[in-house]
């Protein structure tokens, strides 16, 4: 599999979501604010440190981003 076959899942939790969409800010082409919730646009993207920074920013924990290969957890950082 080479770089440009690389995909990322984006997850966000909409139960623990408490809406400040600091998120959207950050990876505006992946995640937007639904309903007063952050969504995911789609469920997979391309490699894009803008959604790494949008998890890792999340003062609720509440999005996920993933290796969709291997499922390695990417963000947020542990």
């Amino acid at each position: 599999m080479t770089a440009v076959d690389t995909r990322w899942t984006v997850t966000v939790d909409r139960d623990a979501c408490i809406g400040t969409g600091v998120c959207a800010g950050a990876a505006p082409r992946q995640i937007e604010i639904r309903d007063g919730k952050a969504s995911a646009l789609a469920p997979e993207t391309a490699p894009d440190e803008a959604v790494i920074d949008a998890a890792d920013m999340c003062p609720m924990s509440a999005i996920t981003v993933r290796d969709a290969a291997s499922g390695a957890l990417l963000a947020p950082e542990e």
